[in-house]
């Protein structure tokens, strides 16, 4: 018995053609099967053509607005404070630590621990400001952290 021997029950579809088991099935035929020629791509400057000289003038344009925001956050100063400002931590905008300083009164002889820890919480402090200032001298408007990176390394910190 064949599926052609088999009428369909009332209100069920008309059974398709046999199905070849590794047969693609419902596929378009390509445009080699199809007997035609594959279409040529379109030329540069022609209709629905990218502009690549554009593109390569906008990537030069992004090139050196990046490179200007590198330079700008070598130059920039971040300072951080701790404990009332006994301890003073100084960033540049690539998180390089450029200064520390720790007032004698910070120093507990008792517990020296003390003026590290302030020290960390100085670097935080600082580091919140790089990221304001990253932040700022960001080229893309932002897209970096809309994207989720930190701009830190794609911008030279680190």
């Amino acid at each position: 018995m064949s599926r052609d021997d088999v009428s369909p029950r009332p209100g069920e579809p008309e059974p398709g053609p046999e199905v070849i088991p590794g047969e693609v099935v419902g596929a378009e035929p390509t445009v080699a099967e199809a007997g035609g020629e594959p279409e040529p791509w379109p030329a540069v400057g022609g209709e629905g053509a990218m502009d690549f000289g554009a593109m390569m003038q906008m990537a030069q344009d992004m090139s050196e607005r990046m490179g200007s925001a590198h330079a700008e956050l070598a130059e920039a100063r971040a300072e951080g404070t701790a404990g009332g400002g006994v301890v003073k931590v100084v960033l540049n905008g690539h998180l390089h630590l450029l200064e520390v300083v720790v007032d004698p009164a910070a120093v507990d002889p008792d517990d020296p621990s003390v003026v590290g820890d302030l020290v960390v919480a100085a670097w935080r402090d600082a580091h919140d400001e790089v990221a304001r200032l990253q932040a700022a001298a960001d080229p893309l408007g932002g897209l970096g952290a809309a994207l989720g990176g930190d701009l830190g390394g794609l911008l030279g910190g680190g």
